[in-house]
């Protein structure tokens, strides 16, 4: 099954950066996420851990439900 993880980074209820694993990395959804997703991309450490949160929490959530 292909399950996918969105980590949604906001501030003052607009989103300015989300995870998106079938992406793999993080996406800036305004200027001011560009600097933050630029960061966290560079953290290869942080990186992996949300790739591994797919197979860890969505994965295990989603049999469940089915």
């Amino acid at each position: 099954q292909q399950v996918r993880h969105v980590d949604r980074q906001i501030y003052n209820r607009q989103q300015y950066a989300h995870f998106d694993s079938d992406v793999g990395k993080y996406v800036a959804d305004t200027p001011l996420g560009e600097l933050q997703a630029e960061y966290r991309n560079n953290n290869t450490e942080l990186l992996e851990q949300r790739m591994n949160e797919v197979d860890t929490y969505c994965r295990h959530n989603y049999e469940i439900v089915e």
